[in-house]
């Protein structure tokens, strides 16, 4: 991260990658905390000039995030998402509460594959409806790792 690390706080490891045991299609979630969202800004052209594309159009469903993505262009999903996120925000929150939960409780982590086969399968390449589908499983565990803290609709 040496392009952007004047603007790095932090970085995580996040996704089914990050959960060892957990099945997942071949791409790294690198989760990116800055101190503002408005330094992501600042960090389009340099991570351009190392391979990563900028993909402004999911700050629409996501606006707390900037999203980019990396690998071969004959790959659907590319290898590497990097989200880049306020390192205070919910979603910087969220993520690792979730991922930490799956990685303590291996049971719990092998379900969430199975329901994510299931939903693959259901919805093929409509990648909102997959999400969606994902949601309230998402917020019963978070709900279990965090159960004092009320939880905002899920962007997992």
């Amino acid at each position: 991260m040496s392009a952007v690390g004047n603007r790095v706080v932090a970085i995580e490891h996040v996704g089914s990658t990050a959960v060892p045991g957990l099945g997942a299609k071949p791409v790294i979630d690198i989760m990116v905390g800055i101190s503002r969202l408005s330094d992501g800004k600042e960090c389009i052209e340099p991570l351009k000039k190392i391979g990563y594309k900028y993909v402004p159009e999911y700050e629409a469903s996501i606006p707390e995030r900037r999203f980019f993505r990396k690998g071969p262009s004959e790959v659907p999903n590319q290898h590497f998402h990097l989200h880049m996120v306020e390192l205070t925000s919910s979603f910087w929150k969220r993520h690792l509460l979730f991922r930490d939960y799956l990685r303590a409780h291996p049971s719990v982590a092998q379900r969430y594959y199975r329901l994510k086969k299931e939903l693959a399968a259901k919805h093929g390449s409509d990648h909102e409806a997959y999400t969606e589908s994902k949601s309230s499983f998402i917020e019963h565990v978070l709900a279990k790792a965090h159960p004092s803290k009320s939880r905002a609709p899920s962007q997992l």
